[in-house]
């Protein structure tokens, strides 16, 4: 199972909890797992979150694979301009 290590500034949509192990074979599997288990955090998940997988960032990545053995850290996208 994935390490899911979750930023501190999402711990009021997930009861404080910042740390579990998922079995998700992807990024949408693993929003929608969050999406479930944390019904608040779901508007943010696409549209506000990037993920590091192994610490590789990527943004917008639905279909990226997350290996079983990962650590993956979800996190506020970072806006630029």
């Amino acid at each position: 199972m994935a390490k899911i290590l979750l930023s501190s500034s999402l711990a009021p949509f997930t009861d404080g909890e910042t740390a579990l192990e998922l079995p998700v074979a992807n990024v949408g599997q693993l929003f929608q797992a969050l999406a479930c288990r944390y019904p608040r955090l779901q508007p943010s998940l696409a549209a506000d979150l990037a993920v590091a997988i192994d610490g590789e960032i990527y943004q917008d990545a639905l279909l990226q694979a997350i290996p079983g053995d990962s650590e993956v850290f979800l996190f506020p996208k970072i806006a630029g301009g």
